[in-house]
């Protein structure tokens, strides 16, 4: 019988830390002893997330306010630029999963660049492991700080790094159209989220090589290929709760490009790579842990479209990082994750 682990949810108030309640609620090794919600200190989460009535939690207190003698592992589910204050004063022997931006990039100048904000903790980037689980997951089981990807990185990542890998495509040619569901916004209040102007509207945003996760993908893809990838990336908001789909436009063989992602995830849990020449969509993948990837060639010799989904919140934020806690506290990489989507 595995031990169970104490776990404390930091910004449990907004959509990822409701996720990651929902994932854990259920969790036969973790258990939440501890959650914050600087706004909403002092509420019940039942009144915050009336979805969760049921289940007996702690009430959300500050965090100022957490005691972590008894915390094995904290996750931070808190707006960007926030977790890097907080990390450096825990106590080592705390485990942490940072769902933020804060310690995804290695570089400080290059956090500085895509985030117009100095560094609060660059003595810490150096422990920091990127938590794309599939690829990182020997360095995260050893780790004591891991930085979740963004959740549009993910499902980019999970299409196109294999390919680079193999060196099946065109590292000059590679275009990203992606479609992301309106919770990747976030919780808070936002004009332009309002339902009367989202509802029946697409918007693509972040244009003109200004997104910040391009950050990741040039950390990344560079890394893989030995020299720059600097990839086109386009995001546009759909009038949709949650859900990610991606689309990359490439130069390469289909089956070339087909066979190598097949070979990459033959043994992965979470990563389902479909037919040649089928392709998913947002709905196939709701509320689970999974991706999946379709390929299909095009109607010019040469030119292939790979299409990644996964949802936002679960494989691309709170689902990633229950199974990166998994790793780093011994507990089986699926455990807790093996959800059915959830379909209409």
């Amino acid at each position: 019988m595995a031990n169970i682990s104490n776990v404390a949810i930091l910004g449990a108030s907004g959509y990822t830390g409701a996720e990651l309640v929902r994932l854990i609620a259920t969790h036969p090794f973790m258990r939440i002893t501890a959650l914050t919600g600087e706004r909403k200190a002092g509420m019940a989460m039942a009144d915050v997330f009336p979805a969760l009535r049921h289940l007996d939690l702690p009430v959300l207190t500050t965090i100022d306010d957490l005691n972590f003698s008894d915390i094995d592992l904290v996750f931070c589910a808190l707006p960007h630029g926030l977790s890097q204050a907080i990390v450096k004063t825990l106590p080592k022997s705390v485990k942490v999963v940072d769902l933020g931006a804060d310690f995804r990039l290695r570089d400080p100048k290059a956090y500085e660049k895509w985030y117009n904000r100095p560094h609060d903790a660059p003595e810490l980037q150096p422990e920091a492991v990127y938590g794309l689980t599939e690829f990182y997951r020997d360095e995260i089981a050893k780790a004591r700080l891991v930085a979740g990807t963004g959740c549009n990185a993910a499902t980019v990542q999970f299409a196109l790094r294999p390919l680079i890998s193999a060196g099946v495509i065109d590292l000059d040619a590679i275009i990203c159209d992606l479609k992301n569901g309106v919770s990747g916004a976030g919780r808070s209040l936002k004009e332009n989220m309002l339902y009367a102007e989202r509802s029946q509207d697409v918007m693509a945003y972040s244009y003109s090589g200004t997104h910040r996760h391009l950050g990741e993908f040039d950390q990344e893809f560079s890394l893989l290929a030995g020299r720059d990838v600097r990839i086109v990336f386009t995001p546009h908001l759909v009038p949709a709760n949650r859900g990610i789909l991606a689309t990359c436009y490439l130069r390469g063989d289909a089956d070339q490009v087909h066979a190598a992602l097949v070979d990459a995830y033959k043994d992965e849990p979470f990563i389902v790579v479909l037919p040649n020449g089928k392709m998913p969509a947002m709905s196939d993948v709701q509320a689970s842990n999974f991706c999946h990837i379709g390929v299909a060639g095009d109607r010019v010799s040469g030119r292939v479209v790979v299409v990644s989904t996964l949802d936002n919140l679960c494989k691309g934020s709170s689902g990633q990082a229950v199974q990166n806690a998994n790793l780093m506290l011994g507990h089986p990489e699926t455990t807790g994750l093996m959800l059915v989507p959830v379909f209409p």
